[in-house]
């Protein structure tokens, strides 16, 4: 089971932590850049079009480290794989908690009719910094992954 099991969390892993790292390199950097009515609409449409992949890697990762953790034949390895359940267990209480109630209320603005309370209130600064922080997150248990990986080798 381990055998099949490693690949698939490194997997999951892997494309969370790839679109988390994508959207720090482009994503939010033209988040930030745009216009508060062009910015509504451009991060509505990224929101939708990562659901359900993200969801799936990040709990997918979760799960399959916690059963890892328990199945591993060491020490060390037990330790890599609970850190990094410890780390994609942050990533989604972070996104749940911070960036997916940002991404339900932006979409349901209209860019064109923004309420005037908008640039007091504009989530993208604080959503960013979560989404960094998150980023960052998975990009770690990916690293701890593969060094778990290495050691079974």
């Amino acid at each position: 089971m381990i055998a099949y099991l490693v690949p698939a969390v490194v997997l999951l892993n892997g494309l969370a932590a790839g679109v988390l790292f994508g959207t720090q390199l482009g994503g939010w950097p033209l988040l930030a850049a745009l216009p508060a009515d062009r910015y509504v609409h451009a991060h509505a449409f990224f929101a939708t079009r990562y659901d359900p992949a993200m969801p799936l890697c990040l709990l997918g990762t979760l799960v399959g480290d916690v059963v890892l953790a328990v199945i591993a034949p060491d020490n060390a390895v037990r330790t890599l794989f609970i850190v990094g359940a410890v780390l994609a267990a942050v990533t989604v209480t972070i996104s749940l908690t911070k960036n997916v109630p940002v991404n339900k209320w932006v979409q349901t603005l209209d860019p064109d009719n923004l309420p005037d309370d908008f640039e007091a209130n504009d989530p993208r600064w604080n959503w960013g910094a979560w989404n960094a922080r998150r980023s960052w997150l998975t990009v770690l248990a990916l690293l701890v992954n593969c060094t778990a990986l290495a050691l079974l080798l």
